[in-house]
């Protein structure tokens, strides 16, 4: 006599099946692509890689290197051509003096503003006069402007064009006070 065990008994022709269905192949690809169309992407890719992003790297590297340089040019630091020389020296070194040309870029010149009486680029107050011409300057940054030119006279390392400069803001008028100007004073 055979006992029966009580409990589900498997379905014989579900597990057959299933065992079918694993054991037959199949095509597999490792790719979503057929074959073909995969060595085609892939020579496609390759030149890419080969060509362009020593190219980009190239690119991304130099656009690092002369951050310096930006940062001292809108900080009108004076001595930004010194801070562009270590920029690329920097190239040649392998950046190794690039932070030193990063650093230099926000310092204060204390040593130049001791020396020659400001511590900005010229570039500074030919931009500053251009918008002093144009009555862009309100009286605070005028009077400023005049006191820094006058402080460099003091020092006597004002060029021919600051001389101009400065004799032209003597005669100059502050911009003219906007509304909002006036409605703060009142």
């Amino acid at each position: 006599m055979q006992q029966r065990t009580s409990g589900p008994t498997p379905r014989r022709p579900a597990a057959a099946f299933a065992l079918a269905a694993f054991s037959l192949p199949s095509a597999a690809y490792a790719s979503f692509l057929p074959p073909e169309m995969m060595d085609a992407a892939a020579t496609y890719l390759a030149w890419f890689i080969i060509c362009l992003v020593p190219i980009a790297g190239t690119v991304l590297f130099w656009l690092v290197h002369i951050l310096p340089e930006k940062i001292a040019h809108k900080r009108h630091h004076p001595q930004k051509q010194a801070i562009q020389t270590l920029c690329l020296l920097s190239l040649v070194f392998g950046g190794m003096l690039w932070p030193l040309a990063w650093l230099w870029a926000y310092m204060k010149p204390a040593g130049y503003r001791l020396a020659y009486g400001t511590d900005k680029d010229e570039d500074y107050f030919h931009e500053m006069g251009a918008k002093a011409r144009a009555r862009r300057l309100h009286e605070d940054e005028l009077v400023s402007l005049r006191e820094e030119l006058d402080a460099m006279a003091a020092k006597g390392s004002l060029s021919s064009k600051l001389v101009a400069l400065r004799r032209e803001l003597g005669e100059m008028t502050p911009a003219p006070a906007s509304a909002d100007a006036k409605a703060e004073g009142a």
